[in-house]
């Protein structure tokens, strides 16, 4: 504090570091492991001049900060980022099956290619044997018996797997197990 013509004013330095957030210089610092891994992959990218990367990246990081700012503004976890790269990788395949189905194989080479480079941010998906193995621990664990116990079934399963498999093959690997 130092006194000024018209009272006691505060120096720009006396909120340093007073806020509970920390210095609100440098804000970035909480950004997660995975965001900044991206980030970094797009700066490489751009030095690289690998454009398939570098669009890719860019639509990933875009689609992220969608995601922040929708609804309450808030910063992703990891595991938030996973589900939105999910969500554009299973875009990817779907665009890259209706242009391949239209003909037009460039394009869904393309589509591939930025979904191979999405797969590398993503966890490694599990195989047929290991979601099988999950699926009957859950169906034991439940109890469950019949299509009526779907449900519970994927409510345990769900989580077991987390971005590891898709929704699509866990639905498909329960109703064989059920209907056995």
């Amino acid at each position: 504090m130092r006194s000024g013509v018209h009272g006691p004013q505060l120096s720009i330095g006396a909120y340093r570091g007073s806020s509970p957030w920390g210095e609100l210089v440098g804000h970035d610092r909480y950004v997660n492991e995975l965001k900044e891994r991206l980030r970094s992959d797009l700066t490489d990218a751009m030095r690289s001049r690998d454009q398939v990367r570098l669009r890719t990246l860019r639509m990933a990081l875009a689609s992220i900060t969608n995601e922040e700012v929708s609804g309450a503004a808030h910063e992703l976890s990891d595991e938030d980022i996973v589900k939105v790269l999910t969500r554009e990788a299973k875009k990817r395949r779907e665009a890259a099956t209706a242009f391949e189905a239209a003909g037009r194989t460039d394009q869904a080479e393309a589509e591939r290619a930025e979904g191979d480079v999405l797969a590398t941010y993503l966890p490694a998906q599990l195989s047929d044997d290991e979601l099988a193995g999950l699926v009957t621990a859950a169906i034991a664990e439940t109890g469950a018996a019949g299509m009526p116990a779907m449900g519970k079934v994927m409510k345990a399963v769900t989580p077991q797997v987390a971005g590891r498999a898709e929704g699509g093959r866990i639905a498909a690997e329960v109703r064989r197990q059920l209907s056995a």
